[in-house]
C-alpha cells in the first residue's frame, strides 16, 4: 500500500511541477477562445472550468483505465511505474498540447492540425485513421457497458437489448448541442466515478487486502513480456491517442487558455489515479497477478470488474461502483461518435448548426458502429489498443513540430500572423513558410514531445510486428526493427527541423 500511496503523491507532484513547466512552454495568454469567438450553441459553447474538467475526464476515462489497468496489473507492480511516469511525461503532455494547439486553431481536430503543421497528405492519413479509431472506440464502449448492465438487470434484458438502448442514446448525444446532455449529465457521472474510485480504495483498506509493493525482486513476476505489450495494454491509463480526438472537443468550450492545464493535464492525471486504483484493486482482490490473469481469461473483464466491486464493497457499494464503471465507457463512447461527426464535417464541409446536416453524418456513423458490435470484443480491443497508441505516436510528433515552430526565434508573430491565422483557409504560402522555421531553441524545446513520440514509435512498431493480429514475428526481429524505426523517426524529424532552420537568419 505504501507504493500505491507514493504513486498517488508523485502524480499530484507531477501536476504542480512538470505540468507547470509544460504550461510555461506553451505560454497561454488572454486571447479570446473559440468558445467566445465562434459560439454556435451546438459544439462551440462556453463552459465553466470545473464542468469542462469533468466533461474532459469522462470523455477520456472509458474502460481503458479500468479494463486496461486490470490487464496491465497482470505484468506486476511495474505497471505502477508506467502509469505514473507515462502519464506525467507522456500522456498528460499529449492531452494538454493537442487541446491547447486545437484551441489556438479554432477547435480543429487532430487531423486538421496535422494538415496545418505537416502537410495535406498527413491530414488525410489522420482523417482516415482518426475516424476508424473512433469507430472502434465507440463500438468497444457499446459492448462493455452493455455486458455490465446486463449483470445488474433481469435475464430478459440481455446484453443485446442494452446495446440497442446505448446506441439510441449515442444518436442523441452525438446530435444534440454539447450542453444539453453531455454538459448536464457528465458532472454527475464524474462525481460517481470519483466516489467509485474512493470506494475501491476504502475496500482495499477496510478489507485488509494486500497491494504488492514496488521492489526489484517483484517488479515483473509474470511470464508476460513487458515490452511492448504492457505499454499497449494499459493504453488510456498512461497515454492514449484517443484523447487527441477528445481534447479538441473541450478546446471549443474552455473560456480561458490559462485554464487549460486544469482541464487537459489535470484530467489525464486524474484518469491515471483511476487506473492505479483498479490495477491495485485487481491484484489485491485476487491475491496474485496469475490469479487475476486467470480470472480475466475465464470470465472476462466485465465480470472481473463486477466481482471486485461487489466483493470489496458489498451489494450497495458494488452497484455504485459498477454504475461508475458503466458511466466511464458510455461517456467516452458517445463523445467518440461525436468527435467522428466533427471530423467528418471538416472533411465534407457540412455546417453542423442545421440538425439535418448532423443527421446526414450521424446515422451512417452509428450504423457502422452497430455492425461492428457483432465482432468479438477481445479482437476489437486489441486493434483499438494498437491504433490508439499509434495515434498517440503521430499526435506527439505533430505537437513536437508545433513547439519547434512556435518557440523558434522567427515566428509567425514577427510577421503579424497568429496561430489562428495559420488555420484559416486563405493562409498565404509566405505565412506558412514562416511558421515552418525552426530555431535551435525551438528544436530543443520540442524534445518535450519528441522524446515520448520516439518512445511510442518504438512501442507501436514493435507491437504490430509481434502481435498475432499483426505480423507474428519473433522478438529477435521485432525488437531491433522497432528500435530502428523509432531512431529513424527521430532522425527524420531532426532533418526536417534542420532544413526548416535554413530559413532562419544567422544569429537567431
Amino acid at each position: 500500500m505504501i507504493s500505491l500511496a507514493i504513486s498517488f503523491a508523485v502524480l499530484i507532484l507531477g501536476y504542480f511541477t512538470y505540468g507547470k513547466i509544460v504550461e510555461k512552454v506553451f505560454a497561454p495568454d488572454d486571447r479570446d477562445t473559440p468558445a467566445k469567438k465562434l459560439n454556435d450553441g451546438v459544439d462551440y459553447v462556453p463552459m465553466k472550468t470545473w464542468k469542462a474538467f469533468l466533461v474532459q475526464l469522462l470523455n477520456i476515462a472509458g474502460t481503458g483505465p479500468i479494463f486496461g489497468a486490470l490487464m496491465g496489473a497482470c505484468f506486476g507492480p511495474i505497471v505502477f511505474l508506467w502509469i505514473v511516469f507515462g502519464s506525467i511525461l507522456g500522456g498528460a503532455v499529449h492531452d494538454y498540447m493537442v487541446g491547447m494547439i486545437s484551441e489556438r486553431n479554432e477547435g480543429k481536430s487532430i487531423a486538421e492540425l496535422s494538415g496545418i503543421y505537416i502537410d495535406s497528405g498527413a491530414k488525410w492519413i489522420m482523417r482516415i485513421f482518426s475516424v476508424l479509431l473512433l469507430l472502434l472506440t465507440g463500438t468497444v464502449f457499446v459492448n462493455s457497458p452493455a455486458t455490465l448492465i446486463a449483470n445488474l438487470t433481469p435475464k430478459s434484458l440481455n446484453a443485446t437489448f442494452w446495446i440497442i438502448v446505448i446506441l439510441i442514446y449515442y444518436v442523441l448525444a452525438t446530435l444534440l448541442p454539447i450542453d444539453k446532455i453531455i454538459g448536464k449529465m457528465y458532472p454527475v457521472f464524474g462525481v460517481v466515478l470519483i466516489v467509485m474510485a474512493l470506494g475501491i480504495v476504502f475496500g482495499i483498506l477496510h478489507g485488509g487486502y494486500t497491494v504488492p509493493e514496488l521492489e526489484l525482486s517483484n517488479l515483473h513476476p509474470s511470464d508476460l513480456p513487458v515490452w511492448p505489450y504492457m505499454f499497449i495494454t494499459v493504453a488510456c491509463g498512461a497515454i492514449s491517442g484517443f484523447h487527441a480526438t477528445q481534447s479538441p472537443m473541450m478546446a471549443k468550450c474552455i473560456t480561458s487558455e490559462k485554464e487549460g492545464r486544469k482541464v487537459f493535464y489535470g484530467a489525464m492525471l486524474s484518469e491515471s489515479v483511476i487506473a492505479l486504483v483498479w490495477a491495485a484493486g485487481g491484484v489485491a482482490f485476487y491475491g496474485t497477478t496469475q490469479a487475476l490473469s486467470d480470472a480475466l481469461t475465464e470470465v472476462g473483464q466485465s465480470s472481473v470488474v463486477y466481482d471486485i466491486s461487489t466483493g470489496m464493497l458489498g451489494a450497495v457499494g458494488g452497484v455504485l461502483a459498477v454504475v461508475g464503471v458503466i458511466a466511464c465507457p458510455i461517456t467516452s463512447g458517445d463523445t467518440a461518435f461525436r468527435s467522428a461527426r466533427l471530423i467528418l464535417s471538416e472533411m465534407t464541409g457540412l455546417n453542423q448548426k442545421p440538425i439535418k446536416n448532423r443527421l446526414l453524418i450521424t446515422l451512417p456513423l452509428l450504423g457502422a458502429g452497430a455492425v461492428l458490435t457483432q465482432l468479438d470484443f477481445n479482437v476489437l480491443w486489441r486493434y483499438f489498443s494498437w491504433s490508439n497508441q499509434s495515434l498517440a505516436m503521430i499526435t506527439l510528433w505533430v505537437c513536437a513540430i508545433y513547439l519547434g515552430r512556435s518557440k523558434s526565434t522567427v515566428s509567425a508573430s514577427s510577421c503579424g500572423a497568429s496561430d489562428s491565422d495559420t488555420s484559416s483557409a486563405d493562409t498565404s504560402k509566405s505565412t506558412f513558410a514562416v511558421r515552418q522555421r525552426f530555431s535551435k531553441k525551438g528544436y530543443l524545446i520540442s524534445f518535450m514531445c519528441a522524446i515520448p513520440a520516439t518512445f511510442m514509435s518504438a512501442v507501436s512498431m514493435t507491437y504490430i510486428l509481434m502481435a498475432k493480429e499483426g505480423f507474428k514475428l519473433s522478438s529477435k526481429i521485432a525488437y531491433p526493427v522497432g528500435i530502428l524505426f523509432a531512431i529513424l523517426c527521430f532522425v527524420t524529424y531532426s532533418i526536417y527541423a534542420l532544413r526548416a532552420r535554413k530559413s532562419v537568419p544567422k544569429g537567431k
